[in-house]
């Protein structure tokens, strides 16, 4: 079992160690322009080649896509109440305890631990967190809402035309398949690479209190992950997909938003890297449960 464990883990940490190690002896890494290739790129390519091609059932896909919605809406309701209860600012706190790492870690670990199926229902969890991020994330961050935001989203436009070509007979040239899954590839390994680079910039403030709320954000996702998969009747794959992603640690683009918008930064980036950190003991565990 730890075998299978190491093989699943090993290039995750390979990768982010790599992106550690390179920042932390003073290389250059442009990470604004690698984020900016995931995102506007890498990312969107990687969701419309692998929903246009899905082989597996898209209204798996689309269920777990829906899932994702209600879990992120329990830990809203929940976060927010044990905020207030805590007396901590919710424009600060809320998105770091909703808003998962699905990308840098919930992605390549979910391919890696259950294949391209696994993968692919990730990529359904990832979409919907994404979108929901730059939408509902940053009325958080900012008390604006912003739809415009939603409309200059790759990505979102990436996942329409895939679930379109997926629920359709459309035929689409291969040479538009064969280009997205070469740009979409890079992603995986670009995302657990910037990872290691984030956490290496990223300092850490008011321990205690960002340790308590890095605990929180995992415990809590697990709890719900395991509650709604449970209610929902989320089975095998599914099921191991749906509370894995639940319980990924705070996602690093929670950092990046709390710097741009001046809420506690250091403190954000604490709940990032500590919930991280936590993570990355805690997972091979998980995983043994969920396999």
């Amino acid at each position: 079992m730890w075998t299978e464990l190491l093989a699943i883990l090993a290039p995750i940490y390979a990768c982010a160690a790599l992106g550690y190690a390179w920042t932390r002896s003073g290389r250059p890494y442009d990470a604004a322009l690698v984020t900016d290739l995931i995102t506007t790129v890498g990312a969107p390519c990687l969701v419309f080649s692998r929903l246009s091609t899905l082989e597996i059932d898209p209204g798996q896909v689309y269920r777990m896509a829906g899932a994702a919605a209600v879990a992120l809406s329990v830990l809203a309701i929940v976060a927010t109440l044990i905020l207030r209860a805590a007396k901590l600012p919710r424009h600060t706190f809320l998105a770091p305890l909703v808003f998962m790492n699905t990308g840098n870690m919930g992605l390549p670990i979910a391919l890696f631990a259950f294949g391209d199926a696994g993968l692919a229902l990730a990529i359904g969890f990832f979409t919907v967190t994404s979108l929901l991020h730059f939408t509902i994330g940053i009325w958080w961050w900012t008390g604006e809402a912003s739809i415009a935001a939603l409309v200059r989203t790759p990505l979102a436009w990436a996942a329409v035309l895939g679930v379109a070509v997926a629920q359709t007979d459309v035929q689409v040239p291969g040479w538009i398949i064969e280009t997205t899954t070469l740009l979409g590839s890079f992603t995986i390994p670009l995302m657990q690479i910037t990872l290691g680079v984030s956490l290496a910039q990223l300092s850490l403030g008011r321990i205690p209190r960002t340790l308590a709320l890095s605990v929180l954000r995992i415990g809590l996702g697990l709890g719900v992950g395991v509650a709604l998969a449970a209610l929902i009747g989320l089975t095998g794959t599914a099921r191991g997909v749906f509370i894995l992603e639940c319980a990924m640690p705070a996602a690093v683009f929670n950092s990046l938003m709390a710097s741009r918008h001046g809420r506690s930064p250091d403190e954000v980036a604490s709940v990032v890297v500590l919930s991280t950190l936590i993570s990355f003991a805690s997972l091979p565990l998980l995983l043994a449960w969920l396999r």
